[in-house]
């Protein structure tokens, strides 16, 4: 993690030559021929820091502790049913699992880095100008994102039945949408922020038609009980999942919110598409006597593929 004092420190060092007039430089008879020292072009501002507060950093320790009682529910759950239909239960706590840890690392003060962004205006009768912003972004959300969002889209690929083909392009959109949310918040222009968003959005929207189509196709096959949970439990994950983009635009996108407002925008989304899917999943498919997984799940590869050896070495 880089310290907001090195931040500062950084730029320090970066502009500290334009800061300090020639004419503060002692001279001496052989190079004083001139009265008139030369004058600095552009002072640079002072950077701006935008970082966590005290708001922001109570709102990851309340998540903390809210996802670490979700994992142990849903483990606990787990061993209250055979493992033969224990398969959302398994990845459900995995889900929460992973947002446990990366919330405790936010919340101690690790996964996080500066992003500098330059901004730049020009001006008709005076030099232009040049101001540099380090806000403060936790690269450790997006690890849980990319370990997370995959297993929420596999909860859902499971429940409707959909084919192994569309469950990889999705998975993939997902995560190549992650990666490029990362990337976009480290950009240190617009361009760069905008046009990696952009390219998320899209694979945002792969992922909405393989549930819209792929999904409702496959899910139609099951019975109308198991229709209607993934109708109304994937319109639940896709419309928080549109919120996320909306909420990154207005954080570290136009940085029109605090770092601290952002955490509790993603606090209160973080809390409702993992433990409260998770516990609606569960439950939900629970009364609807789900299948049983048998085979490789249930007890392993067992003699398949063994060689077997006769009694008298044949």
């Amino acid at each position: 993690m880089m310290d907001a004092n090195q931040v500062i420190e950084a730029f320090k060092t970066k502009t500290s030559s334009l800061l300090v007039p020639t004419s503060l430089v002692p001279t001496t008879s052989a190079t004083a021929t001139s009265s008139v020292a030369p004058i600095p072009t552009v002072v640079p501002n002072k950077p701006t820091i935008e970082q966590v507060g005290e708001t922001g950093t109570k709102t990851l320790w309340v998540v903390f502790v809210v996802m670490l009682l979700s994992t142990l529910v849903f483990a606990f759950l787990s061993f209250r049913v055979p493992v033969q239909k224990r398969l959302f239960h398994v990845i459900t706590t995995m889900i929460t699992l992973f947002a446990t840890i990366s919330y405790f690392a936010m919340a101690t003060g690790d996964g996080n880095s500066y992003a500098e962004i330059v901004i730049k205006e020009a001006h008709k009768h005076v030099p232009d100008t040049v101001e540099y912003v380090y806000r403060q972004v936790f690269w450790a959300r997006y690890v849980d994102w990319s370990l997370t969002t995959p297993l929420l889209l596999l909860d859902l690929a499971l429940l409707a039945g959909m084919d192994g083909a569309s469950i990889i392009v999705a998975i993939v959109a997902d995560l190549i949408m992650v990666l490029l949310g990362l990337f976009a918040a480290f950009g240190s222009t617009e361009g760069q922020k905008w046009g990696y968003y952009a390219m998320a959005c899209v694979a945002y929207l792969v992922i909405v038609y393989l549930l819209v189509v792929s999904g409702r196709r496959a899910v139609s096959a099951k019975d109308n009980k198991t229709a209607k949970l993934f109708a109304s439990i994937g319109g639940y994950t896709l419309l928080l999942w549109t919120l996320y983009p909306i909420v990154w635009g207005i954080g570290d996108g136009a940085r029109k919110w605090s770092v601290d407002s952002e955490i509790i925008a993603y606090a209160v989304l973080d809390i409702l598409a993992k433990p409260v899917f998770g516990f609606w999943l569960i439950f939900a498919h629970a009364s609807s006597n789900p299948q049983s997984i048998e085979g490789w799940w249930s007890h392993g590869l067992s003699n398949e593929g063994a060689i077997r050896i006769d009694d008298d070495g044949a």
